[in-house]
């Protein structure tokens, strides 16, 4: 799994005039959250690229003046509704012994049957949200999607879960082939 490193400081005050001081700092008020403390830092917006925009599960560790490095994982985060700067962002310490719940990309992989034949492919579920331990989280999850043929579907079911659970019901549709309105007019060409 990815990584990366935030360098921050610990907030001595969290109230809305430093919150607001410590924004217009372009700085990013955080809390990590599940170890023996509760941690208020501040860190640089820049520095939260590379967990917030991206399609891949990221771990961050969190360094923070005269504390040891923390593995974490995002949590929550706020954004502003005009600006879209992030306003806030929610950290989870990991343990190696604390199942975690996140959520893993999904990657179609394969030719699927039915796209062949002109239908087309939706795509339903980008991320799943799985239960493991820190270290048995998955980069991503492969879903196979080759034999799925015009009007079939890819179900939960039929992923592997190798240590750790997925958290969706077994009727979850990750991707289906729907009738496309191309191949229905080849279909009536050939019956003519």
């Amino acid at each position: 799994m990815k990584s990366i490193t935030i360098k921050g400081q610990v907030r001595e005050s969290v109230g809305k005039k430093a919150t607001k001081a410590l924004r217009n700092a372009e700085q990013v008020p955080c809390v990590i959250y599940g170890g023996e403390n509760t941690i208020h830092f501040s860190a640089p917006a820049k520095s939260f690229k590379g967990i917030v925009y991206t399609g891949d599960a990221v771990t961050a560790t969190v360094e923070i003046e005269g504390q040891e490095p923390k593995l974490t994982i995002l949590q929550d985060i706020q954004f502003h509704p005009v600006t879209d700067k992030i306003l806030h962002i929610d950290l989870y310490q990991l343990s190696g012994d604390k199942p975690v719940i996140m959520e893993i990309p999904v990657k179609l992989v394969g030719s699927s049957k039915g796209v062949m034949q002109g239908g087309n492919l939706r795509h339903n579920y980008r991320k799943l949200k799985v239960k493991a331990l820190p270290a048995n989280l998955p980069d991503s999850i492969e879903a196979d999607i080759t034999e799925v043929k015009i009007g079939g579907k890819l179900f939960i079911t039929s992923l592997e879960a190798n240590n750790f659970e997925f958290l969706h019901p077994e009727n979850t549709v990750i991707a289906q082939v729907k009738m496309s309105r191309n191949a229905t007019k080849t279909d009536e060409e050939e019956a003519e």
